[in-house]
This record gives C-alpha cells, sequence and structure tokens, in this order.
C-alpha cells in the first residue's frame, strides 16, 4: 500500500515562486522503479499532466505549458518528489496531484498512475 500526501502551496500572486511537495510513505513503497508525476485538474475540466521522473530523477519530461518555468525533483532518501513552480500564471490555478507508477520511463497518461495523493489547491491570483 502506497500513501501519498501533497503540501506546500495554496494561495500566491502571479509571478511567484512557491514549491509544491508530495510525501510517500507506505509498507510497499520504494522509490526503486518508481516514477513520479504531477498532474493538475481545474474544475470541470480533465485532469492534465504536467511533469514527471524517472525513479533516479535522470529523466524528466514537462508539458509544454509549464516547461521553462516548473523544475520537478525527487529525495529518494526522504521519499519526496517536489514541483518547484515559478512565474506562476492565473492560468496555472488548478488542483495539483501527486502521482505514482511502477515502471522504468517517463508516463503521462493519468491513466497509467496506480497512485494518487488528495490533490493540494494553487490559486494564482493576478
Amino acid at each position: 500500500q502506497v500513501q501519498l500526501v501533497e503540501s506546500g502551496v495554496e494561495l500566491v500572486q502571479a509571478g511567484g515562486s512557491p514549491r509544491a511537495s508530495c510525501a510517500a510513505s507506505g509498507r510497499t513503497f520504494s522509490s526503486y522503479g518508481m516514477v513520479m508525476g504531477w498532474f493538475r485538474q481545474e474544475p470541470g475540466k480533465d485532469r492534465e499532466f504536467v511533469s514527471a521522473i524517472t525513479w533516479n530523477g535522470g529523466s524528466t519530461y514537462y508539458a509544454d505549458s509549464v516547461k521553462g518555468r516548473f523544475t520537478i525533483s525527487r529525495d529518494n532518501a526522504k521519499n519526496t518528489v517536489y514541483l518547484q513552480m515559478n512565474s506562476l500564471k492565473p492560468e496555472d490555478t488548478a488542483v495539483y496531484y501527486c502521482a505514482g507508477t511502477r515502471g522504468l520511463e517517463i508516463r503521462t497518461s493519468s491513466s497509467e498512475y496506480n497512485y494518487w495523493g488528495q490533490g493540494t489547491r494553487v490559486t494564482v491570483s493576478s
């Protein structure tokens, strides 16, 4: 069993640079072979991919909408994944979800992830 808990961001002004965190735990959790991703969802819209990172941090991938502004990273010693968000825009407002899936390659589809956090709301004011 794997638990993911997001934290770190609530209300921020446009142009801000907050960092979201995702702490993983559980009897069956192991950072090895666990791809971690961030998704976001606005009310009435589908959940969309934001970023993902392989288990050792050797490979990362970003949606075009956040490329160059967001950075994903992980600290396997702490079982934690981070999403550094820079130059935030009002259109980045959404609930951000941390997700995990076993494998060695990047996954960008939400259907490929087995473990999900409860989400953390990010509201960007203009």
